[in-house]
């Protein structure tokens, strides 16, 4: 992987014209495209996906400015998902009815709240009689969805879609998981169980401290210890 410096002198050649550069450029962060992309499969052949993928990137490249105060990686990825995500919104390759949406738009709301105080997936009877539909048009609703829109579908009063209401929060997770994936990777492996069941099962000390069979007070010590330490890195970035 390149130095901060040279992409940083890579995107000023670009943008002055140089092809080379871009292209370099390209290149070296292609494996940051992959990954994103990883987050679609199913919705779109991988190589319109991967194609998708990269005019984000050079957006990403003409769009970054220094003044910015972030790594390119950072910048790039909402530019990158941003560019999928559009496509997937405005030309998806599955077209469903606007029942279907609307119906697969009370699936998805129900199953989330089931989820929640259930911490498990409803079976298709569950969803039927809550609902009010079919559990032939459950499935056939979940199915047609499922490769594009079902994070797209506006409710029945044509109200802000859920993709809408999470896409910002599922680029920052993302860019978030980006960011401290080599810090976690450096963590003991009681450290990384601490840092995944907080911040990434929401699980409270409490529970964290009963998994794992330690004291509350240790949990809060140690994840302390870990956030400093991760503070310190990007600080020194």
């Amino acid at each position: 992987m390149i130095e901060q410096e040279d992409v940083l002198d890579l995107i000023k050649k670009s943008k002055d014209g140089d092809i080379e550069a871009r292209s370099k450029l390209v290149e070296e962060n292609l494996p940051l495209v992959k990954s994103i992309v990883k987050r679609f499969t199913g919705r779109l052949e991988y190589d319109d996906l991967m194609q998708l993928g990269a005019i984000g990137l050079i957006k990403a490249i003409a769009g970054f400015d220094q003044s910015f105060d972030v790594r390119f990686s950072t910048y790039a990825v909402p530019m990158i998902t941003g560019e999928i995500k559009r496509f997937l919104r405005d030309d998806g390759a599955v077209k469903v009815s606007r029942a279907m949406k609307s119906l697969n738009y009370k699936i998805i709301k129900y199953v989330e709240e089931y989820k929640s105080s259930h911490e498990k997936d409803p079976s298709i009877a569950e969803i039927s009689e809550a609902v009010g539909a079919d559990a032939h048009d459950i499935v056939f609703a979940m199915e047609s969805s499922s490769a594009v829109t079902s994070l797209y579908a506006e409710n029945e009063d044509g109200e802000t879609s859920i993709l809408d209401k999470v896409a910002d929060k599922d680029d920052i997770a993302l860019i978030d998981k980006l960011l401290i994936k080599e810090l976690v990777g450096n963590l003991d492996e009681r450290e990384q169980k601490i840092i995944v069941l907080r911040y990434f099962r929401d699980k409270t000390q409490s529970e964290v401290a009963n998994l794992l069979g330690i004291s509350q007070v240790q949990v809060s010590r140690i994840e302390g210890k870990i956030l400093n330490k991760f503070k310190e890195t990007f600080d020194d970035k």
